[in-house]
């Protein structure tokens, strides 16, 4: 079963629940997938890019929470939290930070780079071994980290 096909199923099962909560914030996100498939008119989107769409709005929201809690919102924030919380169930499970620095070392070794200045190459690299498993931010700061030392 795709991410999309699950994404459908647990919104019926939400409507069938009268859970009100759940089934805005997965019709919210079937809105947004149906928006990528109207865009690149395609019947059925894969399951990388319903990440993408997944990970984009719980970038939203943490934004928004840091944004609520800031203008002293916590009515709001906790709101955005249990959203978040809905919407991380259908990302992939996180990779440990010290498999994301073995993958760091090995890209590093065999691309050859050796400064700050070889970062974009680096994190594409790594982005693309950790498969949607590693946050864009947490992969930044690791390779920023490993590549000051060199």
């Amino acid at each position: 079963m795709s991410l999309e096909e699950k994404i459908n199923q647990d919104y019926v099962q939400a409507m069938k629940a009268r859970d009100s909560f759940s089934s805005s914030v997965l019709s919210f996100l079937r809105a947004q997938i149906k928006n990528v498939k109207v865009d690149k008119r395609i019947e059925a989107v894969p399951d990388e890019e319903v990440i993408a769409v997944i990970k984009k709005q719980v970038k939203q929201r943490l934004d928004s929470i840091h944004q609520f809690k800031a203008g002293n919102r916590v009515d709001l924030a906790e709101k955005e939290e249990k959203e978040l919380i809905v919407l991380k169930k259908y990302l992939p499970a996180e990779m440990s930070s010290d498999q994301l620095k073995k993958i760091i070392e090995e890209v590093i070794a065999s691309s050859g780079a050796s400064s700050i200045k070889d970062m974009g190459r680096v994190m594409k690299e790594v982005l693309a071994r950790a498969a949607g498993q590693a946050d864009n931010q947490t992969v930044g700061a690791l390779v920023k980290e490993r590549l000051s030392k060199a």
